[in-house]
């Protein structure tokens, strides 16, 4: 199986699926396969016909995250240097940027799809997608106080963002074990659905994103997305241009006029 093997991608109805694909691994990601992963979610973010984005993990797991057993084999993963190499802080960062940053900043919704373990860098895949569903086989663990490394990956910005810093402290500090109903209850998961039925959930509600108004989505992510960090009179100065624009769009006009008409909207494609 070649590296490209490892990452795979799939478009179809407007939906664009992307596979990690490194079962007997537990789909742990190598350097190969981040940097195929950040070239197909830039393929799909500017592909007018992706409308949105499910990202999944082959087998019995999404992530487990680094390759432990390779960190091993090389002394570590710094390979066994004495001091920070600032050239691999920089590759990394890199790294992060195509994979974590390219997800936080897709413009289309996206979806985590999680049949099992997300652990350490995984974990931060799967938080930086919009929407998660997974099952009770589930697992979610932040990992990296197992293996002495203090986190990467966007994990602990993205904790802190989802579950607040309580939470965050705990899962990071502690590293507990979620399974899927604590990862519900916990506000990790969107949704929890029998093992069986994931990816027909996966699919319905990836159907259901892509049929809708795709400048409205895009401009509420916008919105969701600086809200943090600004004030509420910054944010009501960014959403109330979106608002007027998608005011201008068909699928405003075909949706008002669906509501009066009391049926489902059918918005252009």
């Amino acid at each position: 199986m070649t590296d490209t093997d490892h990452v795979l991608y799939d478009l179809a109805d407007g939906i664009a699926t992307i596979t990690l694909n490194r079962p007997d691994r537990r789909n742990a990601m190598s350097v190969p396969m981040i940097e195929r992963l950040g070239e197909l979610l830039a393929r799909a973010d500017e592909d007018p016909a992706v409308r949105v984005l499910v990202l999944t993990g082959a087998g019995r797991a999404f992530c487990a995250g680094g390759d432990v057993q390779q960190f091993d084999e090389n002394g570590g993963e710094g390979g066994g240097a004495s001091e920070v190499d600032p050239e691999a802080v920089a590759g990394q960062l890199h790294h992060q940027e195509l994979t974590v940053g390219r997800l936080h900043a897709f413009t289309k919704p996206t979806i985590a799809a999680l049949p099992g373990a997300a652990a350490g860098a995984g974990l931060g895949l799967a938080l930086a997608t919009d929407l998660r569903i997974g099952t009770p086989r589930t697992v979610v663990a932040t990992a990296f106080a197992a293996v002495a490394l203090s986190g990467d990956f966007g994990v602990a910005w993205l904790l802190d963002r989802l579950v607040g810093p309580a939470r965050a402290c705990e899962l990071m500090l502690l590293n507990p074990r979620l399974d899927g109903q604590a990862c519900l209850d916990a506000g990790l998961l969107t949704r929890l659905v029998p093992e069986d039925e994931l990816e027909r959930a996966t699919t319905e509600l990836a159907t259901r994103l892509a049929h809708g108004p795709a400048l409205t989505l895009a401009h509420m992510k916008r919105n969701l997305r600086e809200a943090p960090n600004q004030t509420l009179s910054e944010s009501m100065a960014g959403e109330v241009p979106r608002h007027k624009e998608c005011g201008l769009t068909d699928d405003h006009v075909e949706a008002a006029r669906a509501f009066v008409e009391k049926r489902p909207p059918v918005f252009p494609r």
